[in-house]
């Protein structure tokens, strides 16, 4: 009769628990994609808006100059804009 070896047996072992838990623990660990997203005013930092600011002083992205402005936001996934310490709801529009 032929036997197996020890090592190999443990190694495959190893390697399918692990697979196993990496799939379980990133189906947790993902959210939902959001069916809704909110312009959030006053939370962009300096130089990382979404496109032009509020109050029309530029019209693209990556120009706000200060870290919070009321005028700069990004978009962030409905619901959450309100949770964000300096957040306000400028619009919302449904995900593509």
């Amino acid at each position: 009769m032929k036997r197996e070896n020890p090592v190999v047996t443990a190694t495959l072992v190893s390697i399918f628990a692990l697979g196993a838990a990496m799939t379980a623990s990133s189906v947790l660990a993902v959210p939902d994609q959001p069916k809704q997203w909110e312009k959030c005013a006053g939370i962009a930092k300096a130089g990382m808006n979404d496109c032009g600011s509020l109050d029309g002083s530029h019209a693209c992205a990556g120009q706000a100059k200060v870290d919070n402005s009321k005028n700069e936001w990004v978009y962030v996934p409905a619901g959450t804009c309100t949770k964000i310490t300096g957040g306000r709801v400028a619009a919302t529009k449904p995900a593509r």
